[in-house]
């Protein structure tokens, strides 16, 4: 009896995973940073998880993207000056497993700085620390990117 019932469960067991597997795939993670206050570079990163993405979908897989950026590519979230607001918008709309992470210790330095409140992209969620954030990221398994 032991025996029939430690089958059944295995049986079971594979039937679902292949199951999982044929509903949805494997699910991968990037984390991406932009330090370089240069567009090229921001359009590089958006490129890259772009191109990921695409990739992923077309094997049946998805992929859980984060874009960190601190220091001087906090600059790509900046809403009046970034040139690239248009394409993280419509990324965020397309795919909500793309995250826009901003580095709160770099916003709060260009605060002091500038004097006033800085807007960022409405994509752009604020994280205490971006070299912190992209740490837990590579704890959770997230394989990573440096564009």
């Amino acid at each position: 009896m032991k025996h029939f019932i430690a089958s059944a469960i295995l049986a079971i067991a594979t039937v679902f995973g292949a199951s999982q597997a044929m509903a949805g795939g494997m699910v991968h993670k990037l984390a991406m940073h932009v330090d370089q206050k240069d567009p090229a570079v921001w359009n590089l990163a958006l490129n890259n998880a772009e191109n990921v993405r695409q990739y992923f979908e077309s094997k049946g897989d998805t992929v859980q993207i984060e874009i960190v950026a601190y220091g001087p590519g906090l600059q790509m979230f900046v809403d009046a000056t970034t040139p690239v607001k248009a394409r993280i918008a419509a990324m965020a709309l397309e795919d909500p497993n793309i995250v826009f992470s901003a580095c709160g210790n770099t916003y709060n330095k260009l605060v002091k700085k500038v004097g006033h409140e800085v807007k960022l992209v409405s994509e752009a969620r604020m994280v205490p620390a971006g070299v912190v954030r992209l740490m837990e990221l590579q704890g959770e398994g997230y394989a990573y990117l440096k564009p």
